[in-house]
């Protein structure tokens, strides 16, 4: 699915996606085609499935955001040897992913 598709079925949610087709470039990861995985009044309980999501299984690219964005991108951020960790940290106050 597209992010017009996702805005138009679920205008002004929170949206819990992973990633099906999506590119890296200039820092910024840019998701093209995406499956929603849940829907959510609010951006907290939308982190709490994300974390759920990602816990289980963190090599898939889990992301959540607002249906009101126009576009979907992430900015990546490499931490360690354990390569790209996508993170929202230029429209949310906390990162997505932690290390254990």
């Amino acid at each position: 699915m597209r992010w017009e598709e996702v805005k138009e079925r679920f205008p002004n949610e929170w949206v819990v996606l992973e990633a099906t087709k999506a590119y890296s470039k200039d820092g910024l990861r840019f998701i093209e085609e995406m499956t929603v995985i849940d829907t959510f009044d609010d951006s907290t309980n939308a982190f709490k499935r994300y974390n759920e999501l990602h816990r289980v299984d963190p090599q898939r690219e889990y992301c959540f955001f607002h249906t009101s964005r126009a576009k979907v991108t992430a900015k990546e951020r490499y931490v360690g040897i354990r390569g790209p960790r996508r993170t929202l940290q230029k429209y949310m106050s906390f990162p997505l992913s932690r290390s254990k």
